[in-house]
């Protein structure tokens, strides 16, 4: 396992999502498919949560599908942006047991052993720190709760950073290390896939308004400072081609007595889906 990636200037992801919380929902076409996905996903496990974390929940996009799933779960929707929670207040509608908390995942304000269900969409890539953010999910979790996350992969915008150069593209974690962090953070019987799936726009300036839009701009804290200029610019966009692959990782977890095999090694699984 990696131990360190690059770390990501918190203040600048921060900044960047408020601007953007405006155009975030018509922009982040990935994130709502994945989330569409991961809904999908629970129709195969067995759990009825009565209190679920929606961590990393931007506008709360999934907030009614995951309530109209059991019976009359308290959702409580948590982002370090206020923006962005401002922007989903409304996507609660009818509810009334609805929690809004601004906070980072690896400090969550919530009492240990609290939480049913701890979901997370396309989040976990914006941590410098996964596994802190881990450790705090099986802390909340009661016993026998579910994690269920999604994130971003190695080959995500592989183009791009072949076009701009490796310090202008956040770094993104392979599923088998988060596998690992999630079995260091105590998690039992992790259960880790992967798909690729690649968007195409017109040009690539549709690409990189795309990213702007959605928040998804560099805040690596190793990035360049300095202004680019237009022939850095130009360069880009003729060799960014139209093409934006992202790599989606998808993981569950549950917060219980780890499953070993007989030499004491700790069982994950991992099953990788054909590229699209």
């Amino acid at each position: 396992m990696k131990e360190r990636f690059p770390e990501l200037d918190r203040r600048t992801a921060r900044r960047r999502f408020e601007r953007a919380a405006p155009t975030y929902g018509g922009a982040s076409r990935l994130e709502a498919e994945i989330g569409a996905r991961m809904l999908e996903r629970l129709d195969y496990l067995k759990i009825a949560p009565r209190r679920i974390l929606d961590a990393g929940s931007g506008p709360s996009r999934e907030a009614r599908g995951l309530a109209s799933r059991y019976a009359r779960p308290q959702i409580i929707s948590l982002d370090f942006s206020p923006a962005m929670l401002r922007a989903g207040r409304s996507k609660f509608g009818f509810f009334r047991k609805e929690k809004l908390l601004c906070a980072d995942l690896t400090q969550l304000p919530l009492a240990s052993g609290t939480i049913d269900l701890a979901w997370s969409n396309m989040a976990l890539h914006w941590v410098s720190e996964p596994l802190a953010a881990f450790k705090e999910f099986i802390r909340v979790l009661a016993p026998e709760g579910l994690l269920m996350f999604s994130s971003l992969g190695p080959d995500t915008l592989k183009e791009l950073r072949v076009a701009a150069g490796a310090t202008r593209v956040h770094e993104f974690i392979d599923m088998h290390d988060l596998g690992d962090m999630l079995v260091a953070a105590g998690f039992s019987a992790p259960v880790m896939d992967m798909e690729v799936l690649t968007f195409t726009y017109e040009h690539a300036d549709a690409l990189l308004a795309d990213l702007r839009a959605g928040g998804q701009t560099n805040a690596r804290a190793d990035r360049p400072r300095g202004l680019s200029g237009k022939g850095f610019l130009k360069k880009l966009r003729a060799s960014a081609g139209t093409r934006g692959t992202f790599e989606v990782v998808y993981g569950h977890a549950w917060k219980g007595v780890p499953r070993k095999l007989a030499d004491g090694r700790d069982i994950v699984e991992f099953h990788a889906k054909p590229g699209r």
